[in-house]
Parts: structure tokens; C-alpha cells; sequence
């Protein structure tokens, strides 16, 4: 379906309106009798700048989503992409199913899809950076809070994120005998659980265990596995995590010492041939969700788990922190990435289709090439260390003094298969390992000049090594330990110093002005999958500038707030991976510089005794300027013997090199220019329980799959939505839902792979349940 375009203009002037209702719900509210809890909204206590403030006293761009939202956004087994333009400027994807998500803030991300890809955001954990992409999609579960920090993050946090930090932090063991059971039931059998329980040893120890399980059956089915072999059904999984937490406080000190463990077992995104009509961005004719010929075999395992050391001993006007981690992995993931099932000698017209069940249609998934794949982590150790000293009076200054230490032991493997020959055998195989090592020294101070005047500055030093090697052992099509290729070495260094300068102004007591600029660092990166490449490319580090100014204020007696920021920024060397045309394999480059500007707006309102409705709104302008960046786009040029279903339809200008476009100008990939999110809550009180209606709608505008441009590539605008109804009683102890996601069923291609048979990745299709939630 098309989805409706709505302007700017008409929803800044839906957010206004809103607000004039205020007054009148204002004067209404005020009598003794009136609800504490629907009368004003709470304060926004974010933990982003090392301590708890009140959002409106922090000079940065920040969006938090509480545990309760996250309840709703998760009602369907989702995992960590669920949050994915939930806030201004975020987006999450993934190709490879509900493990290694990358995030783009602001635009700025990376597509890469190799196990050692590095990316721009970062992400911390309960304190804990997680680096690697087999670390960052663990469970959101048992949540205090999640905040989205835009902006060069280097001089809080042990690592330096230039475009922004995605910061998790789970509920702490407190001293209350408490706990909870949330069980739902959903489409394709799916089970969601997740409980937790804290008890309080004595005054001193407190534990707290959580953990959660998601199971969904296959929901996809292969008709053609019997004869042509492959996984007969895809799509369904099973992820279980535990997180167990010991909180001992004794005198100045305290110590959170804290275990966490995840296992998943299930497939991997499933790549769909020849989906998209050449021409255009629409799916063809006869698409059927359930129906997914392939010769190939799909599957996915990933296990990681984490111990950490969070202590903290209170000396006299300052505290010392030691946050020691360390991480391990193991992770493959294997699938039909040419998307079909194969016809060696044969163009797409000559070989057979496949026609779903009640439909005339032909399902076009032949291709004239195998392309069946596996990448895997067999090992993966992460050890971080960071100590900070920081401030703890009321004095005007506030400092912070830390360092950080981070090394990283790598292997990744990859693998291919021959569809040609009976059991899809493995014929080829390459082999990196890397080992980053990293240290950093930050501070940051904040003076307060006056009691509504605050000024804050931030200086890092980061020192980066990585020591890299790669061998192609087994060359697809030929003998193995034969044509062997490699090893390449490669041991790129590189320091930085990165800054920023903040300040915050209340206008009033419900009015604060913020503004701020700062510089970002990314450390070099290196791909080598040489499986199907006979080199290995480096990215030079890159550098941001970004500035960034805004306002933050509380409306009429605090029932409305509304938060508004400008921002523009410039990375130089921007680290971008290009595609190769015709084969699955990455190719790192550098853009001279790439732009971006655009302006968020995060809103809520209570516009009714018994209605609350938030509102986030960003537009990100995003563009890369370098004349002189030539790539290869998609292979279209290389089977044109084939029909004109192939191929994609490139847009850019031919580029000095033959088989190249020019990329300048185009926007930046993944990033929509416009992403906005609404939400509308109602509570009423019904006998002696209360009936909770929400509802939440996320748009993200059009974007380029790739860093070219091509109609078949560019992924539709969409609107999606969710539905939760709920009756909870005994003062909340309990309480019964049904839910729906993507209740429209909107459907659309979302992701492709840069082969010459226009092979997509297409949405989640509409879920639905119920969920039945117990406290104590």
C-alpha cells in the first residue's frame, strides 16, 4: 500500500493545537480529588551526562523511553530493532534477522554487514560498552530505561561514538521483596516470557534475576525442499536470556556485580528472489509471504554471555568508579543469499517458476547463479576497564577524570556452498582474525556561573591499534588448500582528540536553552572477507564536527513538554562500504565529506484527565560530497542476457572508471529524512481495575538501500502501527492485554542484497496476542 505523506507543517501545527487544551484541562485538574498521577507529567531523569539530572538541566540532545514503553513495543516477542523511530533520529536494521542490528542516528550509520564492521553509534550496556556485533543485539528485557544520546559522545563514555550513543540500563536489585511474570501468546504459536524477581538478603546485599524466553514457530515454508533440497520452513526462533545481579552496599562502598547470558537458535533473514519489478519499488505480482522456493539451507545460532564489576567508593568530595567487563561470543549464521532456487545454464525466462498455492501468478525465484553463504564468530573475547573520578558535592564545579582500556580478540570464518550438487557441500572458505586494542584518558567539567547559568567542556585522548590478517584457504569452484589467497596483513594506528562545549540557560523555571558543538572520532577499519575477493580494504579514521542548539520546556502547570533542537554536522573521511556489483562482498572506502542538518522535536501532553499522547518528530538532510568517489552498482551490466526482470535501474551519473557511478550528492544510506512517532493513551477507571487503551504509529520516510541510487533500491515510506489493549487490577498487581503490531499489514521491501536478481528482505507481517501479567 502507499502510505500517506504528511508534511511537517501539518504536524507542528497538530502538536500546537494540542497544547491550548491544556488549559482548560488545567483548571479542571486542580481540585484535591484530582489523580496525582494523570494531573502533571513526572520529571525526565536521564543518567546521560554520568549522573542523574532532570533532563531540562543537561546540555545535549536526549530521548528516553521507560520501561513500560518498552513492555508495549515488545508485546510481540520483538527484539532490539522494536525501538527502531520510537525517538527523533533513530533508526535500527539488520540483515541478518534478530542478531547484529546497526543503528544510525542523525543518518549516520554503517551498512556494512562483516562481523568486524565497526559502527558510528555506540552502544553501552549497564556501563559496559558493547563493541562487537554479536554483542549488540542482546535482549531488552527488564528494563529501568533506554536513552538516545545524538552527537559526538566522547568525553562521558569509554568509547568514542561520533554520532551518537544508544545507552541500555536494566532494573537494579533494590531493597523490596518483589517481582513479576509476564507470559503472552501470539501468531505462529509464538511464547513470550519474561520474570523477574528481587530479594533483599539484608541491608547490605540485595539479587535481583531476570530472564526472558521468546519462541515463534516457522512461519515460512519451502514447497520445493523435497525435491531440490534445503531448509523445508523458516522464520521461527528460540531466545532465551538470564541476567543475575548482586548489589552489596557497605559504608562508601558499593559494588554491582552482575552476570548475563544469551542463547538463540533459529534462521536467518530470509533473502527473496527477483521480489521487486524492475522499474520500480514495488513487490511483484504473486508475492507470498508463506511461500519461499529455495535450494538453499538457512540456519542461526548465536551464544554470548558477560560478567562485570560495577564499584564505586565514596571518598571525600569526589567518588572513584572501576567498571570491568568482559564478553564473549559465538555466533553463525548461514542462507541462501542469491534468494532462490539455481538453473546453472539457463537465464530466468528458460527455467522453471514456482506458483503459489490460489494463485496464477509464477513465482519468479530462479536464478542463474548459487550464492549460498555462512559467516560465523567461532571466537570472540572482549575485556574492558575503565576507572573514573568524578565530583560528588553541590559545589558549582563538577568534574569528571576518567580512563579506559579495551581490547578485543576476533576470528571470523566464512563459508560457501555449492546449490549446484546434491547436499549443498561446502566448497570454499577464508579465515580473519582480528585484535583491536584501545586506550582512551577523558574528563568533563561542569561550572555553574550562576544558578540558571551552566557551561560545561570535555576533552578525550584515544589511542587505537588493530592487528589484522586474512587467508582465502579453499577458492569456491576449486580444489581445496590449492589456489589459496593471502594472508593479507594489515596494522593500521591512529590517535585523535576530540572535545566539546556545552551550555544550558533556564529562561524560567520551566524553560531551559541548551547548545553545544563537539567533534567525534572513529577509529580505521578494515574488511577482509576475501572469500570472494582476492584484496582487503582499509577506511582511514574519520572526524565529526557537529553543532547543535535547542530548547526544553515544561507548558501549562506541566502538562505538556516539548523538546526542540537544530542541528548540523560535517565528517570528514566518512567511512562508508560500498558493494562490488555482482558478488556478496563489501569494499570499504572513504568520502571526502559528507553533511548533515535537519531539526527533532520530542512532545507529551496530557490533553484529558483519562488521555496522555507523545509526539517525536525529526528531519535529517543528509549528503555525501565527493567528486572524485566513484562505485560499481548493482551487476546489471554483467547479465543483460537475462530478462528485463533483472538488473536494477541506476540513477546516478556514469563515473570516470568504467562499470562506476558517481555518488556525490546522494544521501547518505538508511536515512530517511523524515522519521516521526505518535503515540495516544487512554485510562479509565472500570469496577476496581483500570482499562488502558494505546495505540502507536512510527513513519519513516523514503531511503537508499545503498549508496547509490536505483528505483528498485529505494525503500518506500511506511507507517506502521500498534494497538494494546489492557485491564489491570488489584491496584496493578495484575493485569490482562491483547495486542497487535503492523496492524495494517503493511508490507514492503525494506533491505536487498546488491546481486543482479533484485533479491529484497521484506517487513514483518501483521502479529497479534494476548499477555497476562502477574507482581508481587
Amino acid at each position: 500500500m502507499q502510505t500517506p505523506r504528511i508534511s511537517p507543517t501539518v504536524l507542528a501545527l497538530a502538536l500546537i493545537a494540542a497544547f491550548p487544551m491544556q488549559a482548560a484541562v488545567a483548571q479542571t485538574t486542580t481540585a484535591p480529588e484530582a489523580k496525582k498521577d494523570v494531573s502533571q507529567l513526572e520529571a525526565v531523569i536521564v543518567t546521560g551526562s554520568r549522573r542523574a539530572e532532570n533532563l531540562k538541566e543537561v546540555p545535549l540532545s536526549i530521548s528516553a523511553i521507560k520501561s513500560e514503553e518498552l513492555d508495549t513495543y515488545n508485546a510481540s516477542g520483538q527484539d532490539i530493532r522494536a525501538i527502531s523511530g520510537k525517538v527523533p533520529s533513530l533508526n535500527i536494521e539488520s540483515d541478518f534477522g534478530r542478531t547484529f542490528p546497526r543503528f544510525y542516528v542523525r543518518g549516520l550509520g554503517n551498512t556494512d554487514f562483516d562481523l568486524n564492521a565497526s559502527q558510528p553509534v555506540g552502544l553501552v550496556y549497564d556501563d559496559v560498552v558493547q563493541e562487537s556485533v554479536a554483542l549488540k543485539g542482546f535482549p531488552v528485557f527488564d528494563m529501568a530505561q533506554v536513552e538516545l544520546l545524538r552527537g559526538p559522545q566522547g568525553t562521558l563514555f569509554g568509547r568514542n561514538s561520533p554520532a551518537g550513543v544508544m545507552k541500555f540500563d536494566s532494573a537494579k536489585p533494590t531493597k523490596r521483596l518483589e517481582g513479576y511474570a509476564n507470559v503472552g501468546f501470539g501468531r505462529w504459536s509464538a511464547v513470550n516470557l519474561e520474570a523477574a524477581v528481587n530479594v533483599p538478603v539484608d541491608s547490605d546485599l540485595q539479587l535481583r534475576v531476570a530472564g526472558l524466553s521468546q519462541r515463534q514457530s516457522n512461519r515460512v515454508h519451502n514447497p520445493i525442499a523435497a525435491t531440490a533440497g534445503g531448509t523445508a520452513d523458516l522464520e521461527g526462533y528460540n531466545d532465551k536470556a538470564l541476567r543475575m545481579q548482586a548489589l552489596y552496599k557497605n559504608g562508601n562502598f558499593e559494588g554491582l556485580f552482575k552476570v548475563q547470558a544469551r542463547d538463540f537458535s533459529g534462521t536467518a533473514t530470509t533473502f527473496r528472489a527477483n521480489i521487486i519489478k524492475r522499474g520500480t519499488n514495488d513487490l511483484v505480482d504473486g508475492y507470498d509471504d508463506a511461500y519461499y522456493p529455495t535450494d538453499g539451507y538457512n540456519s542461526q545460532t548465536l551464544k554470548s554471555s558477560e560478567v562485570s564489576a560495577r564499584l564505586r567508593w565514596d571518598l571525600d568530595g569526589m567518588s572513584l568508579y572501576s567498571i570491568t567487563a568482559h564478553d564473549r561470543a559465538k555466533f553463525y549464521s548461514r542462507g541462501d543469499v542469491d534468494g532462490g532456487f539455481g538453473c546453472r545454464f539457463c537465464g530466468i525466462a528458460d527455467g522453471p517458476k514456482y506458483t503459489p498455492a490460489g494463485s496464477t501468478t509464477p513465482y519468479p525465484s530462479v536464478i542463474p547463479f548459487d550464492a549460498q553463504t555462512a559467516d560465523g564468530i567461532p571466537y570472540l573475547r572482549q575485556t574492558t576497564q575503565e576507572f573514573r573520578l568524578q565530583s560528588n558535592t553541590a559545589a558549582a564545579m563538577q568534574w569528571i577524570l576518567g580512563v579506559y582500556y579495551f581490547n578485543e580478540k576476533l576470528q571470523v570464518d566464512s563459508f560457501n556452498f555449492d546449490s549446484f550438487a546434491s547436499g549443498d557441500p561446502q566448497n570454499g572458505y577464508a579465515v580473519q582474525h582480528q585484535n583491536a586494542k584501545s586506550w582512551a584518558a577523558f574528563g568533563n567539567v561542569k561550572y555553574a556561573v550562576s544558578p540558571d547559568l551552566k557551561l560545561t567542556a570535555g576533552l578525550r585522548y584515544t589511542d587505537d591499534k588493530k592487528d589484522f590478517d586474512a587467508v582465502r584457504t579453499w577458492t569456491p569452484g576449486k580444489a581445496k588448500n590449492v589456489d589459496i589467497i593471502g594472508p593479507f596483513y594489515a596494522n593500521p594506528k591512529s590517535t585523535n582528540w576530540s572535545w566539546d562545549l556545552g551550555a544550558n540557560y533556564n529562561l524560567d523555571k520551566s524553560t531551559s536553552l541548551f547548545a553545544r558543538v563537539a567533534t567525534g572520532y572513529r577509529a580505521p577499519s578494515i574488511q577482509g572477507r576475501v572469500l570472494f575477493g582476492d584484496s582487503i580494504s582499509i577506511a582511514n579514521s574519520e572526524k565529526n564536527l557537529s553543532v547543535e542548539a535547542g530548547f526544553k520546556a515544561d507548558l501549562l502547570d506541566n502538562t505538556a513538554r516539548i523538546t526542540g533542537t537544530l542541528f548540523k554536522y560535517r565528517v570528514k573521511d566518512l567511512q562508508l562500504t560500498a558493494g562490488s556489483g555482482s558478488t556478496n562482498q563489501n569494499r570499504l572506502v572513504n568520502a571526502a565529506k559528507a553533511e548533515g542538518q535537519g531539526f527533532e522535536i520530542d512532545a507529551q501532553a496530557i490533553i484529558a484527565r483519562d488521555w496522555r499522547t507523545t509526539l517525536g518528530f525529526s528531519y535529517n538532510d543528509t549528503k555525501i560530497k565527493d567528486g572524485n568517489l566513484f562505485i560499481q552498482p548493482c551487476g546489471n551490466a554483467n547479465f543483460q542476457f537475462l530478462t528485463p526482470n533483472t538488473g536494477c535501474t541506476v540513477l546516478d551519473p556514469a563515473g570516470k572508471l568504467a562499470g562506476t557511478v558517481s555518488i556525490d550528492g546522494n544521501p547518505l544510506p538508511r536515512a530517511p529524512k523524515v522519521v516521526w512517532n505518535w503515540t495516544l493513551k487512554y485510562s479509565t477507571e472500570i469496577g476496581d481495575g483500570e482499562l488502558t487503551v494505546l495505540t502507536d504509529w512510527a513513519y519513516k520516510d523514503k531511503y537508499n538501500m545503498f549508496l547509490y541510487e536505483a528505483v528498485e533500491y529505494k525503500a518506500k515510506s511506511a507507517l506502521e502501527g500498534g494497538l494494546r489493549v489492557g485491564y489491570g487490577w488489584a491496584n496493578g498487581k495484575y493485569e490482562v492485554a491483547a495486542y497487535s503490531r503492523n496492524i495494517t499489514n503493511h508490507r514492503q521491501v525494506i533491505a536487498a542484497i546488491d546481486f543482479d536478481n533484485l533479491t529484497g528482505i521484506v517487513n514483518e507481517p501483521r502479529s497479534y496476542g494476548v499477555q497476562f501479567k502477574a507482581s508481587f
